[in-house]
Formats: structure tokens, C-alpha cells, sequence
């Protein structure tokens, strides 16, 4: 059987007048779409439309769940209780489910995003918040993150799917995590560079870390970064390189 991958980007970033990547065309290219839920990113109507061009795409639609940060683009670490962690992940689920069902679709996994994502990748409370958040809006939506992550680590112990994925335009560090986004090497932007690196990724089971050495990545999802530079050209180099590879590229849910 040729291998299987799922494409995801994160979008519904934008908010009011400020615009942040191309959703059309990104919407065209992946086949999940990890929706901002309006704490790190995206505006209510910003939202709505991006549920409902996704719907209409047939693209799954992930609620991408942050902290609640608009100045800092849900980048900036929250050391919050856990209580507080799992209300708001809650929240933002619902929200967003809400307006999926107007569109025809709903949430089908959950992602955090930006210091919620690496925090939660090494940090076992705010995990645990995240799971428990997660299992009690509804046991049977997938978690997606970091291969090895506590993250992960703990949806499973909690009986909730797992779903593993590799990042196109990040760099990784030799232990398998994310270069920092102030370090040289954390952001990819060649087109040709990324699609090579996600094919041998597919094929090979491996990545080349920023110093060099060789890792081995499982990964179930390739992710693209909606507001990265050249998003779109990535997304559709990644995109070709791996139909052209005979790669299936589709969702890791069903709809």
C-alpha cells in the first residue's frame, strides 16, 4: 500500500482589517484546516467564513485552541491554572463548533497552537488540562501534535486518538523539537527545499534536523503554516511532490 498523509495548515488567522495569509488558496491545497477559535487569532465573520469555504471544499476542519492572546499572536508562554486552561480550551471548541454546524460540517480533532502547542509538549499539567478540556466536549475528536510529546503522551492514557505530525516550514532541533522561532534555521520558505524534505519525510521516515544529524519522524499530517511567506507555494510544491511520489493525500478523518 503507498504511504498515506494528511496536509494541514493553520488558518482563520486574519482579524478585521488585518489580513494574514491566503485561506482561498490554502483551502484549495490541504485537506485539514486548523481553524483559529478567536483567543490567538481570527475574528468571528473571519471564522464563519473560513468554516464554511472549508465545508464547501470538503477540507476537515481542526479547532486550532490557543491562549488567550491576541497581542501576541498566542506566542507568548501563559503559566495559567489548570481549571482556567481547560474552561477556555472548552470554550474555544464550542465556539468554534458552532460555526462549522452553520456550515454543514463541525469539528473533527483539536490542535494547539503557537506556546500552547510547545508548552503543552513538555509541560504535563497544562496537557492534562488540554486532554481533560478535550474529552469532555467530546471523547471522540483526535488530538493532533508533536511525535513523543506529553501531549500526546497523555491523550492516549486518557483514551483519546492521537494523530502524530511533522512541520514543512520549521526547523527541528536534534531532539526531535522546534528550532524557536528567534533562532537561525526555525523557518523554512524555499518551496523546493520543504517539498524534498516532506517527500523523504514520507518516504524514508526521516528529517534533517538545523546541526545536520538525521532523525527519525512517524508522522501521520504534514503541517504548512498559513501566514508563513510563500505559504502557498509550499503548500502546492509539498502537495505535488507527494502525488507525484504516488503519496495519498487525505485526511486522517473520515467526513
Amino acid at each position: 500500500m503507498p504511504p498515506r498523509l494528511d496536509l494541514n495548515a493553520d488558518l482563520g488567522e486574519s482579524f478585521g482589517a488585518w489580513r494574514l495569509g491566503d485561506d482561498s488558496a490554502m483551502v484549495g491545497l490541504v485537506t485539514s484546516a486548523n481553524v483559529a477559535c478567536g483567543f490567538h487569532a481570527g475574528d468571528a465573520l473571519t471564522l464563519q467564513r473560513t468554516c464554511a469555504t472549508a465545508a464547501a471544499s470538503g477540507v476537515v476542519v481542526g479547532a486550532q485552541v490557543g491562549y488567550r492572546q491576541l497581542a501576541g499572536f498566542g506566542r507568548w508562554a501563559v503559566d495559567m491554572p489548570s481549571a482556567e486552561l481547560t474552561a477556555d480550551v472548552i470554550y474555544q471548541i464550542g465556539a468554534l463548533d458552532g460555526l462549522c454546524r452553520v456550515a454543514g460540517t463541525s469539528v473533527a480533532y483539536v490542535k494547539p497552537h503557537g506556546a500552547l502547542y510547545n508548552t503543552a509538549a513538555v509541560d504535563q499539567r497544562q496537557a492534562r488540562a488540554v486532554v481533560k478540556a478535550v474529552a469532555a466536549y467530546d471523547s471522540s475528536l483526535p488530538i493532533l501534535g508533536l511525535p513523543g510529546s506529553v501531549l500526546l503522551a497523555e491523550a492516549a492514557a486518557a483514551g483519546l486518538r492521537t494523530v502524530r505530525e511533522a512541520f514543512a516550514d520549521r526547523g527541528y532541533t536534534p531532539e526531535g523539537g522546534l528550532v524557536p522561532r528567534d533562532q537561525p534555521g526555525a523557518l523554512l520558505s524555499d518551496p523546493d527545499e520543504v517539498a524534498a524534505r516532506m517527500l523523504r519525510l514520507a518516504m524514508q521516515g526521516r528529517i534533517r534536523a538545523v546541526d545536520g544529524s538525521d532523525l527519525a519522524v512517524e508522522a501521520d499530517s504534514i503541517c504548512t503554516h498559513g501566514d508563513s511567506p510563500g505559504a502557498v507555494a509550499m503548500a502546492r510544491a509539498i502537495r505535488a511532490a507527494l502525488e507525484a511520489a504516488g503519496v495519498e493525500v487525505r485526511a486522517f478523518v473520515d467526513r
